[in-house]
């Protein structure tokens, strides 16, 4: 039986150590910041991005891996004769997907992409457990029935505290940016089918605290939560008061509390973070 190599992108959150113990190849995303183009866990960080982010004189710009970057991944993973099972971001935030499948179509190696439907840590939550499993010799679809289970149980949410990255990124019209940041609204949103829905709007951080106890709420109520991850662009009152809650609520569930990466750092901006998790009801 061939074995399995998982391969996946940037936008991932994982620590340098579950990208060693798993042996998950990463093929990175680049990010130009006024004019300097940086690879992603190469020449740039999650911490060292936000602040050249703010100082910026224009918003960054991010950019999906090259098809060539793929296929290099997928040749080398799979040259030893091993399959290659590629999970990445949702397609609705990146054309990276789309770059992994033609690469796919492109490489010697035997290779299946899939969307995962989501990104950070709800992207790393499927990468683990398909890794794990392909240490232990699990075959490709025993991976990819397992994954498409935890892609079913997973939740995130996402906190825009400025619309300002938006606006500038050209996501919103400039004038509904103006007046929904004079108004200081906040928005609530979910990845949810692998689209970004906003679910609460409201003023000041008062509906944001609402919105997060909404979801703790919930959480409190769903059987057997596996892991935790909370990624932030920059520490917020509501961000550390929303993990000290989670903390004390799950002290026996992992929790992965971290930057996030460029890409979602570009697009939710100053103080927006994400409340991430997945449950095995069975």
């Amino acid at each position: 039986m061939a074995k399995v190599k998982i391969v996946t992108d940037s936008s991932v959150q994982l620590s340098d150590e579950e990208v060693k113990q798993y042996d998950i190849t990463v093929v990175p995303l680049t990010v130009m910041i006024d004019g300097t183009v940086y690879v992603e866990r190469d020449t740039i960080n999650n911490e060292q991005f936000v602040p050249k982010m703010l100082a910026a004189k224009d918003l960054p710009k991010t950019s999906q891996p090259p098809v060539g970057k793929f296929i290099e991944a997928f040749d080398e993973a799979g040259k030893d004769g091993s399959q290659v099972l590629c999970i990445n971001m949702l397609q609705a935030i990146s054309g990276t997907v789309h770059a992994a499948e033609q690469a796919a179509t492109l490489s010697k190696s035997d290779v299946e992409v899939v969307d995962s439907e989501f990104t950070d840590r709800g992207l790393s939550f499927q990468v683990l457990a398909a890794a794990k499993l392909a240490q232990e010799g699990a075959d490709r679809q025993t991976i990819l029935n397992t994954i498409a289970k935890i892609r079913q149980n997973t939740k995130l949410y996402l906190c825009v505290m400025t619309l300002d990255n938006i606006v500038k990124g050209g996501r919103l019209h400039p004038i509904a940016g103006a007046i929904t940041n004079f108004l200081n609204l906040k928005l609530g949103l979910q990845v949810a089918d692998g689209k970004l829905k906003v679910i609460s709007k409201g003023r000041g951080d008062k509906s944001l605290r609402k919105f997060f106890g909404k979801i703790i709420d919930d959480m409190k109520n769903t059987k057997a939560i596996k892991m935790i991850g909370v990624s932030y662009v920059t520490e917020t009152d509501v961000l550390k008061d929303t993990v000290q809650q989670l903390k004390e609520l799950f002290p026996d569930v992992p929790l992965y509390y971290r930057t996030t990466s460029p890409i979602i750092a570009t697009h939710v901006g100053r103080g927006g973070f994400a409340l991430i998790y997945y449950s095995d009801p069975d």
